[in-house]
């Protein structure tokens, strides 16, 4: 997964990660609970016990990963909500986010992460144990192959995407997965509405029309960002996604 375009080095507070969260998302208006934030100081220690001997972020402060990723993460739910009975994908979730943050916010939602790289996933599978996490699937394909498979086409509530691609690139890789009906979540930095337009096509071509795009600053002074929410109003066309690598090639 891709580090997202920041604006200059911030300098966050000199707080524990823990308390960094929960001011941050009650600034957002997402308040969290102890046992969630225990969750998150958890996460934020295997990360990066793991990085140690694996690439799985470029961010290896903790105060940093709290706001940069847990936080980011948790501004999902600015546009979306989840729980019981809405299945989440989230595609090329990396480290697990934003698929991990959600899951731990809202626990019941059933969780499908999809990464083409195999020792992440041992990761997020390990970690979903160490926080007693169930209804956790991982996933270890390409999003192009994976949209082909009748067990997972069309089959998700809602599909998440952070930091992966070009949002016309994205729409081929993940409306395939979304229900008709359903929502696809594009997280972006400050320029992502800028890609909303050279996205028409695609978005018409798959069957997906933008339900709103929502502007805003992450807490602490750590970036602007764009949450892009696509609604799958029609099937997508058998002809997509087309074969792996050819999305990022070649965009709609």
């Amino acid at each position: 997964m891709a580090e997202r375009e920041e604006q200059g080095a911030v300098v966050l507070p000199d707080r524990p990660a823990e308390e960094l969260i929960r001011e941050g998302a009650e600034s957002l208006g997402i308040p969290v609970g102890p046992g969630e934030l225990g969750q998150y100081a958890a996460y934020v220690r295997e990360l990066l016990d793991w990085n140690q001997r694996m690439n799985l972020t470029a961010v290896t402060d903790a105060r940093e990963i709290a706001v940069k990723h847990i936080l980011d993460s948790l501004t999902c739910f600015l546009a979306v909500s989840a729980g019981k009975g809405v299945r989440v994908l989230d595609i090329g979730t990396g480290a697990g986010f934003p698929g991990m943050v959600l899951k731990i916010h809202a626990p019941e939602t059933p969780l499908t992460l999809l990464d083409s790289t195999r020792k992440k996933l041992d990761f997020l599978e390990h970690l979903a144990k160490a926080l007693g996490l169930s209804g956790v699937e991982t996933l270890h394909a390409r999003a192009e192959d994976a949209g082909r498979d009748r067990r997972y086409r069309e089959r998700f509530d809602l599909v998440t995407a952070r930091a992966v691609a070009e949002l016309r690139v994205l729409l081929e890789l993940c409306l395939p997965f979304v229900r008709v009906g359903g929502l696809f979540l594009a997280m972006k930095g400050p320029r992502g509405d800028e890609e909303v337009g050279p996205a028409k096509r695609a978005l018409s071509l798959l069957g997906g029309e933008i339900e709103r795009v929502i502007p805003f600053s992450l807490p602490f002074g750590a970036g602007e960002r764009r949450l892009i929410l696509v609604r799958k109003r029609r099937p997508t066309p058998a002809a997509y996604p087309r074969k792996a690598g050819t999305p990022s090639r070649a965009p709609l």
